[in-house]
Parts: structure tokens; sequence; C-alpha cells
């Protein structure tokens, strides 16, 4: 039973930005000029588990492990307890999966249907903390006085 890796703490998974890994974890780059004015905007993704990183990165397309605009600057590691389901790691890892999917079929839409749209979907889809009103707005807060800066 201990080797189940469902079941392992959620708090050994360590972030390597040497290596571009951020388990489970919310991450976030500025977009050049727009963050400079408004340093709460910017481009954010969503970490597998195995911490590769998945972003809606423009119209059709959500990229792995090469976000739109460049390295993370702030992440927000999620805690996998708060995963419903016996298996918390593969639902959270087929909702990041489902979203990219259909991410990949949308249009990209700057103030209606973007990446933290995607992100937000990702969330709801494993009903991250039993809520699914997960949103543009409500991350990009979240992760404004939440977020932790890579170095």
């Amino acid at each position: 039973m201990m080797d189940d890796p469902s079941l392992i703490d959620s708090r050994t998974d360590k972030i390597d930005p040497r290596r571009l890994r951020y388990p489970h974890s919310l991450v976030w780059t500025p977009i050049p000029l727009l963050s400079w004015l408004f340093p709460f905007i910017g481009h954010m993704g969503i970490g597998r588990t195995d911490g590769v990183i998945r972003d809606f990165a423009g119209p059709y397309y959500v990229s792995e492990d090469n976000m739109a605009f460049g390295r993370p600057t702030r992440y927000l590691q999620l805690d996998l307890s708060r995963v419903p389901g016996p298996n918390p790691r593969g639902n959270y890892d087929r909702a990041v999966e489902q979203a990219s999917d259909e991410y990949k079929n949308r249009m990209h839409n700057l103030f209606c249907d973007n990446c933290h749209n995607h992100v937000a979907m990702a969330l709801n889809t494993m009903n991250y903390n039993r809520k699914q009103s997960y949103n543009m707005i409500n991350l990009t807060f979240w992760m404004f006085f939440r977020g932790k800066y890579v170095r």
C-alpha cells in the first residue's frame, strides 16, 4: 500500500526551475509591455504531476514544456490532497490533458478565452478543492497574491 504513487505526499514533489519542472503547479510569466504596464496580467500554464508544463499558447495550440513567453517567473504549487477521488495524481493529470485537448480546438482570444481559461478548465474538471468556479479573474488574483517567485 505504501508503494502506491497516488498516496505519495505531494509536498515531496520538488520544484526544479533549472530543469523547468513544476509538479502540480500553476506557473506564470510576464508578457512584454503588457505586464510592465499592468503587473497582474501575464501568461499562465499548469504543470502536470511530473512537472511538464502545458499552456494555451495561441490559436489551436497548447504547448508542452515551451511556454509562449519564456520560463516561468512565478509559481503556485497545488496540494494534491485537494483533488478528490481515490487516485489524485491520475485525476489531476487526466484533467490537465482533457483541458489541453479541448483548447487545441479553440481560437485564442486575449479577453475571453485564453491561457487562464485553459488552466481554469483543468482545475474545474478535476474539481480542485471541491470547487468548479475557477476563472480568469480569480486565477489572476490567486497567482498575484499567493504565487512565489522562482528566484
